[in-house]
C-alpha cells in the first residue's frame, strides 16, 4: 500500500496526464455534480459527497477513459477504428463516443450477454461481435481482430490514456468540494482508482484513498496482500466482478492506494436501495459499493470528509425490483408469515380477521396442504403482506401467537 518511503517511483500516469486529459474531454462529457448527502452523512458519521457519474449519457464513468482514448488516435487509427471486449460500462461508453467522432468500433461479448446489452451497445453504432462464452474467450477473439483488421484495441482498465481519463473524476471533485479528505472509490480491474490516487497524491495536501472491492470478487484485495481468496459467483456489484486486475493498476494501486475493504451482498443491496429511496437516483451494484463500505465499515470512515464516486447506473430493472423489494422485507415493512392452520371452514376467515385488526395489508395468500409434514387434517399457509415497520410487524406477531396460532416469519438470507 502507499507509503511516504514510496514517493519517489515513477509511475505510468502523472498528474499532468489526468489534468491534460480533462482539457481534452471536457467539452464533450456531462460535468456531473458533486453534492452533499447530509441523509446519508447522518446515517454514516461521515461527511458525505456524491459524484453522480450515474448521469453521464451512457450512465457511467468509464465514457470518460475511452474518450481520452480515441482523442488521442493517429488518422490513420482512427480510419481503422477500435476495438474492444466487453459486455459492461466500457462497450457503451467507447461505442457512443467513437461514433460521435466518426471513428469505427467494434465491441467483442460472449455469446450469453443479455440482449438489452447488444442492442444498447449496438444503438450507440457499434458493430457488436459475439464470441465465446466467457469474457478471456472474448477478450481473446478481439485480439485476433485487432491483428487481423488493425483495429486500437483499447483496453476497459489497464491503459494510461484511460487510466488518465478516469481519473478526471476526481479533478472535478476536489474543483467543487476542496475540503474532500478520503475518497471511497469503486476497484474493478483498477482504472478508476489508481487516475483519482494520481489526482488525491498530487493535491498537496494529505487525501486518503480507499477501494471497495465485493466479497465475492477480492482480485486487487488479493494481489496487494497477498491473500488468494477465492473470486466467483454472483454478485450484484457486476461491474467491478473482475478476477484478474490490470498489471499497471496493480502497480499503481500498490503504490498509491492507502486501504482496501470488502463488502458484502447485503451492504451492496441495501446501499442500492438506499440511493434511490433518499437521493432519488438509479445505481448499479458497483455504483453503490462506496457507499456500502460506508455502512458496513462505519468506524473506519466516522468523521470524515469523504467523496464517493456513484460510478454507474446501468442496472436491470427487473434485478432493482427484486433488490427493492428485499429490503423492504429486511426493513419489516413486507413480510412472509407460514401459519399453521386446520384445515376446516371459516380457518382462513378467522385468521385474516386479525390482520384486519391489526391493520395489515395482505398481498397475497398460499395454502399447501400435500407437500407438508403436517397431519393429514392440517395445513400451512403462507402469507405475504404488508406492514408499516418492524414494531408494527412485531405486533401482529404477537396477535397471531396470542390467538394460538403457530406462526414463523420465513426469513431472507
Amino acid at each position: 500500500m502507499a507509503s511516504a518511503a514510496k514517493a519517489q517511483v515513477t509511475l505510468p500516469v502523472s498528474i499532468e496526464d489526468v489534468r491534460a486529459a480533462h482539457m481534452r474531454i471536457r467539452d464533450s462529457i456531462v460535468r456531473t455534480p458533486t453534492l452533499i448527502s447530509r441523509t446519508l452523512s447522518a446515517l454514516t458519521g461521515a461527511t458525505v459527497y456524491l459524484k453522480f457519474e450515474n448521469l453521464q449519457f451512457t450512465a457511467a464513468y468509464k465514457e470518460r477513459g475511452a474518450l481520452n482514448t480515441l482523442l488521442q488516435l493517429s488518422d490513420d487509427a482512427r480510419g481503422k477504428g477500435v476495438i474492444a471486449a466487453s459486455a459492461g460500462n466500457h462497450a457503451q461508453g467507447l461505442a457512443y463516443h467513437a461514433n460521435r467522432l466518426g471513428i469505427p468500433s467494434t465491441i467483442v461479448m460472449p455469446r450469453n450477454t443479455p440482449t438489452v446489452k447488444v442492442v444498447q451497445t449496438e444503438g450507440h453504432g457499434a458493430n457488436v461481435v459475439l464470441e465465446g462464452d466467457t469474457f478471456d474467450a472474448a477478450s481473446a477473439h478481439a485480439r485476433v481482430l485487432e491483428a487481423e483488421c488493425g483495429y486500437t484495441f483499447v483496453h476497459p482498465f489497464d491503459d494510461p490514456r484511460v487510466i488518465a481519463g478516469q481519473g478526471t473524476v476526481a479533478i472535478e471533485m476536489l474543483e467543487d468540494v476542496p475540503e474532500i479528505d478520503l475518497f471511497v472509490t469503486p476497484i474493478g480491474g483498477g482504472g478508476l482508482i489508481s487516475g483519482m490516487a494520481t489526482v488525491a497524491r498530487a493535491a498537496g495536501r494529505p487525501i486518503e484513498v480507499v477501494g471497495v472491492e465485493a466479497e465475492l470478487f477480492p482480485s486487487m484485495y488479493n494481489r496487494i496482500n497477498g491473500t488468494d481468496m477465492a473470486c466467483a459467483g454472483d454478485t450484484l456489484a457486476e461491474g467491478i466482478a473482475v478476477k484478474e486486475p490490470g498489471a499497471i493498476t496493480s502497480a499503481m494501486v500498490a503504490e498509491l492506494v492507502d486501504d482496501i475493504v470488502l463488502v458484502s451482498e447485503r451492504s451492496l443491496e441495501e446501499a442500492v436501495s438506499l440511493l434511490l429511496q433518499i437521493e432519488k437516483t438509479v445505481v448499479e451494484g458497483a455504483g453503490a459499493a462506496g457507499l456500502a463500505a460506508l455502512m458496513q465499515h462505519r468506524e473506519r470512515f466516522a468523521g470524515r470528509t469523504i467523496g464517493v464516486v456513484l460510478c454507474g447506473g446501468n442496472i436491470d430493472p427487473r434485478l432493482l425490483a427484486y433488490v427493492l423489494l428485499r429490503d423492504l422485507a429486511r426493513s419489516g415493512r413486507m413480510a412472509r408469515l407460514r401459519i399453521r392452520l386446520q384445515d376446516q371452514p371459516g380457518a382462513l376467515y378467522n385468521v385474516a380477521r386479525i390482520f384486519d385488526a391489526q391493520r395489515v395489508n395482505i398481498l397475497e395468500l398460499a395454502h399447501q396442504r400435500i407437500f407438508t409434514n403436517l397431519p393429514a387434517k392440517g395445513l400451512s399457509l403462507d402469507v405475504e403482506c404488508e406492514t408499516r415497520d418492524r414494531a408494527h410487524l412485531d405486533r401482529l406477531l404477537a396477535a397471531l401467537q396470542a390467538a394460538g396460532y403457530e406462526t414463523r416469519l420465513v426469513e431472507l438470507a
